[in-house]
C-alpha cells in the first residue's frame, strides 16, 4: 500500500491554494420537471454506461421534522448534468435508470439515498459509494467529494453550506443551486474514472 505520507489528504490551507474546480457550463445543465422533458433526453441518457449520481433534499431544521426528500436527483455524464425535480412524472422515468443493472451509478454517501428511495418504492441497483473506496491510499474513514477532488486532482472543489441547506423543493432553482447540484454528480463521475485509471477500483 502506497501511502506517500502519513495523511495523504491535503490540508484546508493547501486546498484553498489549489485552482478552482471547473464545472460543466450552465448550458450543459438541464433541469427536468415533466415526463415530456424526460422523453426528450431518454435516448441519450439510456446510452450512458456510467452516471455520476447525487440527490438533494430540503433540509430539516426542527427536531422531529420529517425529511420529505429527495427533492432533486442528479445524473451526470461528461457532456451534461440532468437535474430531475422529483415528482410522480420524473420518478416513473428515473425508476428504470436507478434500478437498472446495466447502468452504473457512482456517488458519495449513498446510504441516505437508499433509504429515501425505498420510501418511494425505488431500489437503487448497480451503484458504487465512492466515499469508502480510498483505503488503498491509507484512508480508512469515508471521504467526501471535496477532499477526494483535492487528493486526486489538486483542485479546490467548493462546498457552500448556504447552497447545501437551501430549499431544494422549489419548483424553480436558482443558477447557483443548479451549478452546485450538477457539480456533485459530475465530480463523482470524474473521481470514479480516476480511481479506475489508477487501478484503485475493479471495473463493474
Amino acid at each position: 500500500m502506497d501511502k506517500h505520507q502519513e495523511n495523504p489528504i491535503p490540508s484546508k490551507e493547501q486546498i484553498i491554494l489549489y485552482p478552482k474546480f471547473k464545472n460543466l457550463n450552465m448550458n450543459q445543465i438541464i433541469l427536468i420537471n415533466t415526463f415530456e422533458q424526460c422523453l426528450d433526453i431518454q435516448s441519450e441518457i439510456l446510452q450512458i454506461p456510467v452516471l455520476g449520481f447525487d440527490s438533494e433534499s430540503k433540509p430539516t431544521f426542527k427536531k422531529g421534522e420529517t425529511n420529505t426528500g429527495p427533492h432533486l436527483i442528479q445524473l451526470a455524464s461528461h457532456h451534461n448534468a440532468y437535474l430531475f425535480k422529483v415528482n410522480p412524472e420524473t420518478l416513473s422515468f428515473l425508476a428504470t435508470i436507478l434500478s437498472s443493472r446495466q447502468q452504473l451509478k457512482v456517488g458519495f454517501g449513498l446510504k441516505n439515498d437508499l433509504h429515501l428511495f425505498r420510501k418511494l418504492n425505488i431500489e437503487l441497483n448497480h451503484y458504487i459509494d465512492l466515499a469508502k473506496r480510498f483505503k488503498s491510499f491509507g484512508i480508512e474513514n469515508a471521504l467526501g467529494v471535496k477532499n477526494a477532488m483535492a487528493l486526486l486532482f489538486h483542485v479546490n472543489f467548493p462546498k457552500s453550506k448556504r447552497m447545501s441547506t437551501s430549499n431544494w423543493s422549489k419548483q424553480v432553482l436558482s443558477p447557483e443551486q443548479m451549478d452546485y447540484a450538477a457539480a456533485d454528480a459530475y465530480a463523482a463521475l470524474l473521481i470514479y474514472e480516476e480511481l479506475l485509471r489508477l487501478g484503485k477500483l475493479n471495473p463493474e
